[in-house]
């Protein structure tokens, strides 16, 4: 089962929401990314939060980071996302 993921309000200005956008991402590349279980998710060597890595459907490979809020349902919060280079240079 895919997980929920939770997002701020879009008029929050210090919400999830607001903060992708400045980064130039949508919420659906986050989701994207998020969503493909084959994504490699580690952790954040500045924050230990979860990172996922992954491709989205506009070919941009991003960097989403994100809390786990619950285990059961399995529920998730996006904190930040960013293009970043792929891996191995390669899709």
């Amino acid at each position: 089962m895919d997980p929920i993921i939770i997002w701020d309000l879009d008029d929050d200005p210090e919400g999830n929401y607001a903060h992708i956008l400045e980064h130039g991402v949508s919420q659906e590349e986050v989701e994207d990314v998020l969503l493909n279980r084959r994504n490699p998710t580690t952790a954040s060597r500045s924050t230990a939060r979860h990172m996922t890595f992954g491709w989205t459907h506009t070919e941009r490979h991003i960097a989403v980071v994100w809390e786990l809020v619950d285990e059961d349902p399995r529920t998730i919060m996006p904190v930040t996302a960013y293009e970043t280079p792929p891996r191995m240079g390669k899709r």
